[in-house]
């Protein structure tokens, strides 16, 4: 039997697994020792209880994927209305360098995937799958290549197969990024900046860096959240325009990509064109906000009986996927990124949106700021790179792989 909650039902639940999560990380402590960020922690439980309630009684809950899609697409929107050409300045070296690395791992994920998917008898295709089509792009691009290989490639299952995969990777990137960064800061000895004098206390001021501190207190008035507000309206306009536009068209980009980059050409004509001040502190509290509704959503709808219903051959490819990844991730991008504490927060990001999704990322790298301190490189650059350039990366790899392979 299937229930299906409404908008309103589907809000409330969110709110109440983020509750949950709040007092499961208040009050069992190996979550806070594994920093186990808390939608993650009250969305498993979640996930959990509706699995047995599809187990025990038969009960499907499904849950309104359009609010999902929205509070993701006013995430990413945060993400581009924070990104002032100022900004990205910053970035400079350590943002290319990071870029690299990236590329380099969806290769990595893609080579793992395809050859043990070729090993164990599978089509390649399926290894495509099981790699960075699902788990570096998330249920998104899933669904989006998953409908191009079952109808241009034969690939029978390929929507419920990377479906499955994504879920598997949001599950995975959200308990593995936090505890390698706390392994890589102990191993290391690393610490984060010290604590400016008050810092407690005050307020985050305009200068503040999206998403770093998002337990800060935010003054904010009725004008600036009008204002925010319109932002926010102006970048899924936006993104809406350009999906429909390039619909058809060889190359395409998800509509959550198109979110982000309307965020940074409206910010950037308004500081620039217009000398108009963006309310920063406003765009962080929806952007936050945001964040978590939609990573508790998208716990909530997890189809773990899915998952149970994986082939053994698959649940070889997405454990050895989990493997490479963190051993790629400790290997390779902690050290290409300098061994130090901006570089361990940054593995906790790559854990994120390796397997998981650029929210999964963020909501890693907030656990270990909110122990260590912040670091204000990781979360310049992670949201960009893992909202934006992994998905031209990744469409290319794609594209090209699929040609070759189909």
């Amino acid at each position: 039997m299937d229930l299906h909650f409404n908008t309103y039902y589907t809000l409330i639940s969110a709110v109440i697994v983020l509750l949950l999560g709040k007092w499961l990380v208040g009050h069992l402590r190996w979550l806070r020792n594994f920093n186990i960020p808390e939608p993650v922690a009250g969305g498993l439980v979640a996930a959990a209880l509706c699995y047995l309630l599809y187990a025990v009684l038969g009960y499907r809950l499904s849950f309104d994927g359009e609010l999902q899609t929205a509070f993701m697409l006013v995430f990413f929107s945060s993400i581009g209305l924070s990104a002032n050409f100022s900004k990205l300045k910053e970035g400079g070296r350590a943002l290319l360098i990071f870029l690299v690395v990236i590329a380099v791992f969806i290769g990595v994920q893609n080579a793992v995937g395809g050859s043990l998917a070729t090993l164990l008898g599978l089509d390649p295709l399926v290894g495509l799958i099981a790699g960075s089509m699902t788990l570096l792009g998330g249920h998104g691009t899933a669904g989006a290549w998953g409908s191009v290989l079952e109808r241009e490639h034969g690939v029978q299952g390929a929507m419920t197969l990377g479906m499955a995969c994504a879920t598997f990777g949001l599950v995975i990137g959200g308990l593995v990024g936090g505890p390698l960064a706390k392994w890589l800061i102990r191993r290391h000895q690393l610490q984060g900046p010290p604590a400016a004098p008050g810092s407690a206390d005050s307020l985050v001021d305009a200068a503040a860096y999206n998403f770093e501190s998002p337990r800060k207190t935010r003054l904010i008035t009725t004008d600036a959240t009008i204002e925010t507000l319109a932002l926010f309206a102006g970048c899924l306009a936006f993104a809406q325009l350009m999906t429909g536009v390039t619909a058809g068209m060889a190359f395409q980009l998800p509509t959550f990509v198109w979110a982000l980059a309307g965020g940074v050409l409206i910010r950037n004509t308004l500081d620039y064109v217009f000398r108009f001040q963006v309310f920063d502190r406003a765009i962080d509290v929806f952007g936050n906000a945001a964040l978590s509704l939609y990573l508790a959503i998208a716990l909530l709808s997890l189809k773990l009986w899915e998952l149970a219903d994986l082939a053994g051959p698959l649940v070889v490819i997405l454990a050895a996927q989990t493997v490479a990844m963190l051993v790629y991730v400790a290997g390779v991008t902690f050290r290409a990124m300098g061994r130090d504490y901006d570089a361990a927060v940054l593995c906790a990001g790559n854990c994120g949106f390796g397997m998981g999704a650029t929210p999964t990322a963020v909501a890693n790298m907030q656990a270990i700021t909110n122990q260590y301190g912040p670091s204000h490189k990781a979360f310049l650059i992670v949201p960009m790179v893992g909202a934006f350039f992994i998905d031209l990366l990744n469409a290319v790899f794609l594209q090209t792989l699929i040609k070759l392979l189909g």
